[in-house]
């Protein structure tokens, strides 16, 4: 296979996953890593998707600027820019297998959850520090968290664009913590930053495709929609190798 056909397969899966994550605000991941873990390897697949949901969460946190909780925000990053860090300095040597089968039963479960008479807590601000630490965490090690963090994003009352321009900004932060910690550790290579940014544009376009479908959603909708892809999300987990 030549190297523009590759690219054109790529971008092209590049921007359903940015036009998924722009919907649902996560996914966007989970459909893009095993792609680029098959073309590039498992240890240089994390550095670039990093550098690509950088690109594509920054979209989606400036098409939904105006709806940002920034004390949410704030919350997040005291307890999550501290845990990327931990996270990014032992990814190169973690046991990564039975992590994501972890979290693929957590999110059925999750969605199973919220459905019974226990419903979840509402969730504080001050309990987004405590959720910044493990999805930070967590992120440095599977590449992807979105998915996790969405029932809590959701519990605090964020919907549509106040949840995904909220929750793009958190992971703007996450990423480019963990970016600068890869690059410490000489895990981001010059390849994976130039393959990263050769889908920048791409990435940009699915976010804005994906605000004008969640423009249009109503709310109820907007709720079943993110549920049904935390349940693909977590049989993605358990299957992926």
């Amino acid at each position: 296979m030549s190297h523009i056909v590759q690219f054109a397969i790529l971008a092209g899966i590049a921007l359903l996953a940015a036009t998924v994550a722009g919907v649902t605000g996560f996914g966007g991941a989970a459909i893009l890593l095993p792609v680029l873990v098959l073309v590039f390897g498992t240890r240089e697949a994390i550095p670039i998707l990093t550098v690509v949901q950088l690109v594509g969460n920054g979209s989606r946190v400036w098409f939904n600027r105006q709806s940002i909780n920034l004390a949410v925000l704030k919350w997040f990053s005291l307890g999550g820019v501290p845990a990327a860090v931990v996270g990014a300095m032992i990814f190169a040597k973690a046991p990564l297998h039975m992590l994501t089968r972890f979290l693929g039963v957590f999110l059925i479960l999750l969605v199973l959850w919220r459905h019974t008479k226990h419903a979840p807590v509402r969730m504080t601000l001050r309990r987004f520090a405590a959720l910044g630490a493990t999805a930070s965490f967590l992120s440095a090690l599977v590449g992807s968290v979105g998915p996790l963090m969405a029932p809590f994003f959701l519990a605090y009352g964020l919907t549509k664009t106040a949840y995904i321009g909220t929750e793009a900004l958190t992971t703007v932060i996450m990423h480019a913590t963990k970016l600068v910690v890869y690059g410490q550790n000489s895990l981001l290579s010059a390849k994976a930053v130039g393959v990263g940014i050769a889908f920048g544009p791409v990435m940009v376009l699915g976010s804005y495709v994906g605000k004008l479908v969640v423009e249009r959603l109503p709310e109820c909708v907007f709720i079943v929609v993110i549920e049904v892809a935390l349940v693909a999300a977590g049989i993605l987990f358990l299957w992926r190798e």
